[in-house]
C-alpha cells in the first residue's frame, strides 16, 4: 500500500475502499499445519531432491498449500491473516515460504495482516515493526522487512508497546490491531477484570485504541482492535468506546463464533468489522477430500455473503 511518489493513503481509507470494491469483510486465515495440508501441496515437499531436510520439504509444501488455498478463495476475501508462528517454526525455509505467501496474497489484491501479537518496548518494538512493515539500514544497504499491510500487537506493556508499530505502519499506510478482548476462553482471566475506577481491562484497551488511532476521510481509523467473535456480548460496549476503529473478529467457525452476532462491529460502515476464518474455509471439505478447493471456495463465498448482508442491514 505504500506510495513512492507521495504520502501513503491512511490504512483506514485503503481498507474501506478495498472492502467496498470486493464486497467482502472476510480475512482468510492461513495457519498451515504440515500434517494436514491439502493433498496436492504434499507433492511440492515430496518432489524435492533426495537428502532434502524435513524443514525444506515442509516449507515447500506449506508454500504450495497456501498458494492453492489463495487461488481457490481469494476472490471472496478482502485480505489474508497469516499466523507467523506457523511459518517461523520451520526455520529459514519457513521464512522464505512466508515471503512467498505474502507476495502471492498481494498478487491476488488482498490486504495482508501478520498475526504475531508482538509486544515489547523501545528498540525491540521498533525492530519488530521494521521486520514487518519497513526496512533496516545496514552498512551494506537496506534490508527489507516482510512488507505486510497490518499487524496484531499485544499492549500488555502499555501504550509504549503500541506506538513504535503505529509510527512504522503509517510510513507505508499500514494498520495496527491491538488486542482488546480476545477469543480464547482464558481471556477472561485478565481482560474481563473489573477495575477500581470502573470498567474492565478490555475497556481500558479499547480507550487506548480510540486515543492513538487517526481517522481518515472514510470514517475508519488506522488503529483497530481485536475482539473475539466468540464473545459477542462484549462487542457493542467496546464499539461504543472506539467508534471509528476497525475491529478484527477472530473465532468464527471452528471456535464457535457466529457471523450473525457481529452486527455492532459494522456501526461505522462496512469496513468496521473484519471477520477472520481459518479452518472454516481451509478445512471445509471432509478429512478424505482429495479436491478441497471447491469446498473452500463455497465456504468462503458463504461467509462473504452473510457478512456483507449483515453489514448492509446495520
Amino acid at each position: 500500500m505504500s506510495d513512492d511518489i507521495g504520502a501513503a493513503a491512511p490504512f483506514g481509507d485503503v481498507l474501506s475502499a478495498s472492502v467496498k470494491d470486493r464486497r467482502s469483510q472476510i480475512l482468510l486465515g492461513l495457519d498451515p499445519e504440515p500434517a494436514t495440508l491439502w493433498p496436492d501441496a504434499l507433492e511440492a515437499g515430496n518432489g524435492l531432491p533426495d537428502g532434502s531436510l524435513p524443514r525444506e520439504r515442509a516449507a515447500a509444501a506449506v508454500a504450495a498449500h497456501c498458494s492453492l488455498v489463495l487461488a481457490a478463495t481469494a476472490e471472496f476475501c478482502v485480505g489474508v491473516k497469516l499466523q507467523l508462528a506457523s511459518f517461523e517454526r520451520l526455520g529459514v525455509e519457513g521464512r522464505a515460504a512466508l515471503d512467498f505467501v505474502v507476495a502471492a496474497a498481494k498478487a491476488h489484491g488482498l490486504i495482508v495482516l501478520a498475526d504475531g501479537k508482538r509486544g515489547d518496548i523501545g528498540i525491540s518494538a521498533s525492530s519488530y515493526a521494521a521486520s514487518l512493515f519497513g526496512r533496516t539500514q545496514t552498512p551494506w544497504g537496506d534490508v527489507d522487512g516482510l512488507g505486510v499491510d497490518a499487524v496484531t500487537v499485544n499492549p500488555l506493556l502499555g501504550a509504549e508497546t503500541v506506538m513504535p508499530f503505529i509510527e512504522e505502519a503509517r510510513k507505508s499506510g499500514g494498520g495496527v490491531f491491538v488486542l482488546a478482548r480476545t477469543s480464547n476462553p482464558g481471556a477472561a482471566d485478565v481482560q474481563d477484570r473489573e477495575l477500581v475506577g470502573g470498567g474492565t481491562v478490555s475497556d481500558v484497551l479499547a480507550g487506548m485504541v480510540n486515543e492513538v488511532g487517526e481517522t481518515g476521510s472514510s470514517g475508519i481509523a488506522d488503529v483497530g482492535a481485536v475482539v473475539g467473535a466468540t464473545v459477542p456480548g462484549h462487542l457493542a460496549s467496546l464499539r461504543a468506546l472506539m467508534p471509528t476503529a476497525p475491529i478484527l473478529l477472530p473465532g468464527v467457525g471452528a471456535q464457535g463464533g457466529r457471523v450473525e452476532d457481529l452486527g455492532p462491529a459494522f456501526a461505522p460502515g462496512p469496513a468496521g468489522g473484519l471477520i477472520t476464518v481459518s479452518r472454516g474455509i481451509v478445512g471445509a471439505g471432509t478429512a478424505t477430500d482429495t479436491a478441497p478447493a471447491g469446498a473452500a471456495a463455497a465456504a468462503a463465498e458463504e461467509y462473504r455473503s452473510l457478512a456483507w448482508s449483515i453489514s448492509a442491514a446495520g
